[in-house]
């Protein structure tokens, strides 16, 4: 749970340290004949927040397989800790905390049991393994379940329980696939708040999701992805500012509205029965298509990141 060394001693202005935790160059990930990753680059620095989004097959879950040593890139230069992940597997594992996205906890013991166990495999001492289980609990607010059996957890709580498995061996660098996966709201902002609350200890967190809010919230720089390929990084608010605009006026879709839209020379985007436009000024654009177009109704709103993810990757449903 604590930052690492390496983050820690960044704060206090060594440069040195400000090397990227991982780096990317050129990568390639082959499966047969099929190409699940195409040479992408990327860098994550100490104490970041980095998002991997994309629809399903975009390659996301690959690269992860790849920085956690568990698939070994095809082609391109892949670096964890400053150490190539084709070399040093065992080292960089090391220093890893991993929240997979399916619940993989043992059910045959209780939530302390399963962090005391997980622990042996880093060769943690008893004691200190004690302590280490005791303060995550605390930390997770499971303190009340420590004996409790896996079963007898809300999903909220066990999504929690494997977020302190991934904390036991105080990893430099935490991987979580999903890591709010079938939660309820209330839930979900509770595990937004302990991953907020451990990048101000200074750890360095790599995700994905595909709740563009939870990137957004969380992330501060992403990378979207499509058919193997990066289309776009760059922190969230920037890549709202740059492909949909601060705000994005909506309408009704309607014949009179879209000619409307064309003999303004407006950029829009029609979504089934709503036309969204895109102006640097959306309040002016909004009030001429309501005196002139008969929209019916129209209304302006906030720009998101799912904007851009659909802008980017499309509408169509992904198997």
């Amino acid at each position: 749970m604590q930052g690492s060394e390496e983050t820690t001693e960044g704060k206090r202005g060594d440069n040195r340290i400000r090397s990227p935790i991982i780096r990317a160059r050129d990568l390639v990930k082959n499966y047969g004949n099929v190409r699940a990753v195409d040479t992408i680059s990327f860098e994550v620095m100490p104490g970041e927040v980095f998002g991997f989004l994309g629809p399903n097959g975009a390659g996301k879950t690959t690269t992860m397989r790849m920085i956690q040593c568990v698939s070994p890139p095809t082609a391109g230069f892949l670096s964890v800790f400053g150490l190539d992940v084709k070399d040093h597997p065992a080292g960089i594992k090391r220093w890893l905390g991993v929240v997979p996205q399916e619940t993989n906890l043992d059910p045959d013991f209780s939530c302390r049991e399963n962090l005391l166990v997980y622990a042996r495999y880093f060769d943690i001492p008893a004691r200190e393994a004690q302590k280490r289980a005791d303060e995550l609990l605390a930390f997770m607010q499971l303190t009340e379940k420590a004996d409790v059996p896996i079963d007898g957890l809300s999903g909220g709580m066990k999504r929690r329980l494997i977020l302190a498995r991934a904390l036991i061996n105080n990893p430099r660098l935490l991987i979580l696939d999903e890591p709010t996966i079938g939660l309820d709201p209330q839930a979900r902002h509770m595990m937004w708040e302990k991953l907020k609350a451990l990048q101000a200890m200074g750890n360095t967190i790599i995700l994905t999701t595909h709740y563009l809010e939870e990137a957004e919230r969380l992330c501060d720089r992403l990378v979207i992805m499509d058919a193997g390929r990066v289309l776009v990084e760059g922190r969230p608010a920037d890549l709202v500012r740059r492909y949909t605009g601060d705000e994005i006026v909506e309408s009704e879709n309607s014949p009179q509205v879209l000619a409307c839209l064309q003999e303004m020379g407006c950029r829009y985007e029609v979504h089934g029965d709503m036309v969204q436009a895109f102006s640097d000024q959306p309040r002016v654009l909004a009030r001429r298509i309501l005196e002139t177009c008969n929209p019916g109704r129209v209304f302006v709103r906030r720009g998101t990141l799912e904007d851009v993810f659909l802008t980017l990757t499309g509408r169509e449903l992904r198997e």
